[in-house]
């Protein structure tokens, strides 16, 4: 079904929308059911992949809703890419990764003019150097973790010092 190599613009396994996961445990389970995957640092991209589009001419409206979610850097149809009869696949480049992450959260799934959309991230239309800048970021932002866990545990012993004496 999908090619594990395919070339830029194929299809490639990640893309492919998985099944709704029926062996979670009871506690885990939301409001509607969720498909689970794990996403890694490299599997990230400020480039998402927006499957499903309706094929009559809404790119503009498609922007404006993704828009709400950050800044757009670049938007364009996929004409070559493998889609259903009737739909559109449309690619969106954000400038920051976070906004990325927010809009394929809040947008997969979603109807849009009738059809279901199916957000997935692409990190294949990304450069060398931006996948080092994520890496880069990705490990100061836990090195912040870490320091602010450190920083409020010697708060928390400090108050409780305090309330001893």
């Amino acid at each position: 079904m999908a090619s594990p190599g395919g070339e830029l613009g194929g299809l490639f396994d990640h893309h492919v929308q998985r099944a709704v996961c029926d062996s979670r445990a009871k506690y885990r389970e939301g409001r509607r059911p969720r498909a689970v995957k794990v996403y890694t640092i490299n599997l990230e991209s400020q480039y998402l992949l927006i499957q499903g589009v309706p094929a009559v001419g809404a790119m503009k409206e498609l922007v404006e809703r993704f828009a709400l979610y950050g800044a757009i850097e670049q938007y364009n149809a996929l004409d070559e890419y493998p889609a259903e009869d009737f739909t559109e696949v449309y690619l969106i480049k954000f400038q920051h990764l976070q906004s990325a992450r927010i809009a394929k959260r809040k947008m997969d799934e979603q109807s849009f003019f009738g059809g279901l959309l199916h957000v997935c991230y692409a990190p294949e239309f990304e450069t060398i150097a931006v996948e080092e800048g994520n890496f880069i970021c990705a490990k100061a932002s836990r090195g912040q973790a870490r320091r602010y866990a450190y920083s409020s545990s010697i708060k928390t012993k400090k108050k409780n010092i305090n309330c001893l004496q």
